[in-house]
């Protein structure tokens, strides 16, 4: 039995979660919608599935109907029946008894593979809006809408998040890439915590970008050398072995 518990993308994005037994569909799979901004779980089996529903609540299964421990039109029964989440089935299979028989067993929606990962990410916007969940665009633009203006103070730099400005404190300018500022704005968001490199990609990444993990080592070194932080022995952004990252830095944050 094989669990993803990777940490969320974005906060209070739609939680998805895939099941399939299949490596090669489901990890680019779980990749893929990440960058659509959803927060995604994976696991291989029933056994997975079943260990990841009682931690956490999801917005939508998307689940493979030939797993190694059980029969997915059952487990969209019983999931139905449960914990009345909804459910999206994949299958290689295009007759339409078995889409009738998995949309009457509560399924609500069938994709037949293969399949464009587009199509997917369309319908389980479609299940959200049906369930009235706001689906990940939505809850990236409430986010951006909503958010007041905020300046951030830490070891003796002025970051502005709306305009991704950086200053020094005698008032001198620091230019940071897009980049860099985004990932300034998130280690600023979670001072003292560690944030692994899927994290980082998680709440960086815009949808669609195609950003992969070592892209994050070297923001981290450019972003570094921008606060004038040693790269042997950094102060502010600090290395955690086998973790990830951290910005080791009180930070006040003053809204305007």
């Amino acid at each position: 039995m094989t669990l993803d518990t990777q940490s969320v993308s974005t906060p209070c994005a739609p939680r998805i979660l895939v099941v399939d037994d299949h490596r090669k569909i489901r990890d680019p799979l779980a990749v893929y919608l990440r960058r659509h901004a959803f927060d995604v779980r994976t696991a291989e089996d029933a056994a997975g599935m079943w260990q990841l529903l009682k931690q956490q609540a999801f917005d939508v299964v998307v689940l493979d109907v030939m797993l190694p421990d059980g029969n997915g039109f059952e487990l969209c029964a019983l999931l139905h029946r449960r914990a009345n989440v909804p459910v999206i089935l994949l299958t290689a299979r295009d007759a339409s008894a078995d889409r009738v028989r998995g949309l009457d067993l509560g399924a609500d929606d069938y994709v037949t593979k293969p399949f464009e990962p587009r199509e997917l990410v369309a319908r389980i916007n479609s299940v959200l809006r049906r369930r009235g969940t706001p689906t990940a665009a939505q809850t990236i633009e409430a986010a951006d809408t909503s958010t007041a203006v905020q300046r951030y103070e830490f070891a003796g730099f002025s970051f502005h998040s709306t305009t991704e400005t950086l200053t020094r404190i005698d008032g001198s300018a620091v230019r940071l890439s897009t980049a860099e500022a985004r990932l300034l704005n998130v280690f600023l968001k979670h001072p003292n915590v560690t944030l692994d490199r899927q994290r980082l990609l998680d709440l960086t990444a815009r949808p669609g970008s195609d950003v992969f993990d070592r892209a994050i080592d070297r923001q981290i070194s450019r972003l570094r050398r921008k606060l004038a932080d040693d790269p042997l022995q950094p102060e502010v952004l600090r290395t955690v072995w086998g973790g990830g990252y951290s910005l080791a830095a009180s930070v006040s944050v003053v809204t305007e």
